[in-house]
């Protein structure tokens, strides 16, 4: 068995590669082996990758099954105590992978983290992805320690702390492997957008924790499947968010939640089309609540399954919505919220 594999899924990745795959074999192949899992890419990604690095091994796919079964597919084929969930889009630094190795070690009651993530194109800031670890408010908002919406805080050293979050980035997941494969990975139905999200939800959910390790710096290009305004990334992350919701909400919280979120829903989809002239995305919203309807009893299960009653069981939400904070109290930065253990 491996002690860490680092398993990066490419789809018609090739420039990332050749920028990024360079500094992971530079600065990981001490403590981990690498791996491409190649969602049936039609460029040259595969035969680059075995013509110039010959000591990553390969998986290759018949299909494109996006990042979540992409991601279940390569790791039940991979035998490691620990993996590593890593875009094709970061760039790692020197001794990044050893405080992740090292907090993981010397916590078991940890079943994955992430490092800092920094963006690539202004170093000196978060990265929208993921910054210093990931929350989600009461109505399922998801944020960072240095990102609140679309506000990125440059980094100072604020977020420096090591600290148990909500929700860690899936552009660079560290994660056991038993916890991994124990909770059914990260759900597949979903293809892309909130997945991670959900996955460390149901984490929380069966008494295990999350946290960010600062030490470990990476930076990340991010957006790189689809740009920020397409449609699609929209219907996704509606359509997604409010199925994790479905799946993971106390049953006291389900009923008052999901009817807030409809009003709330509502309201971005009109702002969408009157404020930014945006019809893809104004229909996108639509189009999302439609197919959360159609679906959502396929989920019953998994709340049956997940949401037991569970002393040890955490809440991944923090108690407050942050859409009164940002816009009624214009709070820009994380450390104007309230500070909130996350909730049992």
């Amino acid at each position: 068995m491996q002690k860490v594999a680092i398993v990066i899924l490419n789809w018609n990745g090739l420039e990332m590669l050749k920028k990024y795959l360079p500094t992971v074999i530079a600065h990981s192949s001490s403590l981990a082996t690498t791996w491409i899992a190649d969602n049936a890419s039609t460029d040259a990604s595969v035969s680059y990758v075995r013509q110039y690095f010959p000591e990553v091994k390969l998986l290759t796919f018949e299909h494109n099954f996006g990042f979540a079964e992409g991601y279940n597919r390569a790791l039940k084929a991979i035998d490691a105590e620990y993996y590593v969930l890593l875009n094709s889009d970061v760039e790692v630094t020197e001794g990044w992978l050893q405080p992740l190795l090292t907090f993981m070690e010397n916590h078991p009651e940890a079943a994955a983290c992430q490092p800092k993530l920094r963006a690539v194109y202004d170093p000196q800031s978060f990265e929208y992805a993921g910054g210093s670890g990931g929350f989600l408010d009461r109505y399922g908002y998801p944020f960072c320690r240095g990102r609140l919406f679309d506000t990125i805080e440059r980094d100072e050293q604020q977020y420096d702390d090591i600290c148990p979050v909500g929700w860690a980035t899936g552009a660079a997941l560290f994660v056991r492997a038993a916890d991994y494969h124990r909770i059914g990975g990260l759900d597949a139905r979903f293809f892309a957008h909130n997945e991670e999200i959900d996955f460390c939800w149901r984490l929380q959910l069966h008494g295990r924790y999350v946290y960010c390790v600062p030490d470990s710096v990476v930076y990340h290009v991010g957006g790189g499947t689809l740009p920020k305004s397409n449609p699609m990334k929209t219907f996704l992350n509606f359509r997604n968010n409010l199925t994790m919701l479905y799946k993971n909400l106390p049953e006291k919280d389900l009923k008052k939640v999901m009817r807030i979120r409809w009003l709330l829903d509502y309201v971005a989809a009109w702002q969408a089309l009157l404020l930014q002239r945006n019809l893809g995305d104004f229909l996108a919203v639509f189009r999302a609540r439609k197919a959360f309807r159609k679906w959502r009893h396929d989920f019953d299960l998994d709340r049956a399954v997940h949401c037991r009653a569970d002393a040890n069981a955490l809440d991944a939400r923090k108690p407050y919505s942050l859409l009164w904070h940002y816009y009624f109290k214009g709070h820009r930065h994380f450390s104007q919220l309230p500070v909130n253990a996350l909730r049992k």
